[in-house]
């Protein structure tokens, strides 16, 4: 492999590459903060603007409508990458996620959080396929893994401080008035990263091949190694869904010993310091010896995460669980530069997308049944995410394998 090896490049600090993915992480950073710090309480938020239990369904709705909505935003993004460019593309998304937060500023009603969530959720379905197209750039293939976790690092700072700031905002001004500050930290930080991305973003960051359009085209040129970790990933994403959006609720409202929201936001910064500190030994030791094994290991902690939560009723056990949480992102950014090794050139970014559009219209569906799940009985909900994330590992286990070198794929 090592004649597979990209030439070393030099890049320059100024270099216009060098300056976009500069302006690629202040987004993450500005945007992902204001993200947190707001929709992770929405949950709650609902609760206070309907009954009970026409909220689980609000509930359910707004997480399946989340998983929906990203799959069908995401292989336009890629389109739109390769069309237009990281810079036109990311900022027109920026756009809709500052008026989406303005909606659930302005309109207190619970379908207004559903509306202004179909805006901003916009940002993250296009950031991911147009960020690591940019990195498969930069970034030679051998070093490809190590390059997806620095940016994972950087995703994990906004991931870290958003929850602590938003549960502070709870508890200062209470539920309500609380998650409405939070959206508008989170209009002015878009508003910041707007302007940032501008001013950094080169223009002429695109793909050379012709932009396909199809996505039945498209399919056509996903290698089966690709495919096959995307079957499995379904099936792992089924688990993490199933549950997501009520693990808020179960953490503070139905265990024997409940903690507060500002409690929760301390849970969540102990998840992403975890997962920060797993990131770089496992990029190093999966570009040397494989991805497929680091792959497998993350999809077996996402499968315990519910078996483990199921169990934790006060605040010491949970701890343990949102550790456990954290190490589920342990080879997340093995995963995603296994994508990007079996993507072809010049179809990294539509194909990104693609990938998905597919997962995530297949897992919306976990999140309506989550809510419907949850109505009968929040254990069968995690009993029936454990069960989930099991087949999708054994899946992995069977299928799953790392990419050889580019020449060599079988498409």
């Amino acid at each position: 492999m090592g004649h597979m090896n990209l030439p070393k490049q030099n890049v320059s600090p100024q270099s216009p590459q060098r300056r976009s993915i500069l302006g690629l992480l202040g987004m993450v950073v500005f945007v992902g903060m204001g993200e947190h710090m707001s929709e992770r309480f929405l949950p709650l938020y609902l609760q206070e603007l309907v009954q009970a239990s026409t909220a689980i369904l609000a509930i359910g709705l707004l997480a399946g409508m989340d998983d929906l909505l990203s799959a069908l935003y995401s292989f336009p993004g890629g389109y739109l990458s390769d069309r237009l460019g990281t810079k036109r593309a990311l900022l027109f998304f920026n756009v809709l996620s500052m008026l989406g937060y303005a909606t659930v500023i302005l309109i207190r009603s619970w379908w207004a959080v559903l509306v202004g969530a179909a805006l901003f959720i916009s940002w993250s379905a296009i950031s991911l396929p147009a960020t690591m197209a940019l990195l498969a750039k930069v970034v030679p293939m051998n070093r490809r893994t190590m390059g997806v976790s620095a940016l994972a690092l950087v995703r994990r700072l906004p991931k870290m401080l958003g929850p602590v700031a938003g549960g502070a905002c709870i508890a200062v001004w209470g539920v309500e008035q609380g998650v409405r500050n939070a959206f508008i930290a989170a209009l002015i930080l878009a508003f910041i990263a707007a302007i940032l991305q501008q001013r950094l973003i080169s223009d002429d960051v695109k793909e050379t091949r012709t932009p396909e359009a199809n996505p039945l085209r498209l399919w056509r040129e996903m290698p089966q190694g690709l495919r096959d970790l995307l079957w499995s990933d379904i099936l792992v994403r089924f688990c993490e869904r199933i549950p997501d959006a009520f693990v808020v609720i179960w953490a503070t409202r139905h265990v024997m010993r409940p903690v507060s929201e500002l409690t929760f936001g301390w849970l969540s910064a102990v998840e992403n310091i975890t997962a920060v500190l797993v990131y770089l030994p496992v990029a190093y030791m999966a570009d040397r010896f494989g991805k497929k094994p680091f792959v497998l290991i993350t999809f077996a902690f996402f499968s315990l995460f519910p078996l483990i939560l199921l169990h934790a009723q006060s605040f010491a056990p949970l701890t343990a669980a949102f550790v456990l949480r954290g190490l589920k992102e342990f080879g997340e950014p093995t995963r995603k530069a296994l994508i990007m090794d079996w993507a072809p050139e010049g179809r990294k970014a539509a194909l990104f997308g693609l990938y998905y559009l597919i997962r995530d219209v297949f897992v919306a569906f976990a999140a309506f049944g989550g809510a419907l799940l949850w109505r009968i009985s929040p254990e069968l909900n995690l009993k029936v995410a454990f069960g989930f994330g099991v087949l999708g590992t054994l899946w992995f286990a069977w299928k799953g394998r790392d990419c050889v070198s580019p020449g060599k794929i079988n498409r």
